[in-house]
């Protein structure tokens, strides 16, 4: 598994203390099996399991694409917001401001014409309403006066027609007493009475 590229020899020396000699020369020879085993191990370890320098390598791409890509497009983009807040200040504002103050004045002028109308035609309309007002109390009162009088004449002649009820009921009592007392001088009348 070694790639046949320079290697580093891996020395594995054996716990101090006494009687490993024999494992000590069959693990510490830079040929041996088991040192080609252990190198190729710590290769497979280093490269399926330390991902590490793969993954710096890969951000430390990344990075740099990106702030050169975005680097530039931000840039664009500075500038031209930087061109128009210029050309706004220098051109639109002034100008806007202009036409603003021009219309402005105009528009105050036109609204207080208009207030003075609408306040006109207030001031009218209340008048027409006060004199409407004073009017229907006139009327009413004089509709009071005119039921009033009518009512009086009304008594007045209700007075009268009961006098003449009663003057005529007084004639037609003694007109009808003349006639009985007349009828009562002839006998034959007055036994039909009875």
């Amino acid at each position: 598994m070694s790639g046949g590229g320079t290697e580093t020899p891996v020395v594995c020396e054996a716990a101090s203390g006494g009687g490993g000699g024999k494992k000590k020369d069959s693990l510490g020879t830079a040929g041996s099996p088991a040192h080609l085993i252990i190198k190729d191990l710590g290769e497979i370890h280093s490269r399926l399991l330390d991902h590490r320098p793969v993954i710096q390598g890969e951000t430390r791409y990344f990075v740099k694409e990106f702030e050169e890509k975005r680097g530039l497009r931000e840039m664009r983009v500075l500038e031209n917001l930087k061109n128009m807040i210029h050309e706004t200040n220098e051109h639109t504002l002034p100008t806007c401001r202009e036409t603003m103050q021009d219309n402005l004045n105009q528009v105050l002028q036109r609204l207080q014409a208009a207030t003075d109308s609408v306040c006109r035609l207030q001031q009218r309309e209340r008048e027409r309403n006060k004199m409407h007002n004073d009017h229907l109390i006139a009327s009413e009162k004089q509709h009071i006066m005119q039921w009033e009088d009518f009512m009086k004449e009304q008594h007045s002649k209700q007075a009268e027609v009961d006098e003449e009820h009663r003057t005529a009921m007084e004639r037609l009592k003694e007109q009808y007493a003349e006639m009985e007392r007349g009828l009562a001088k002839y006998p034959a009348f007055g036994e039909l009475e009875l």
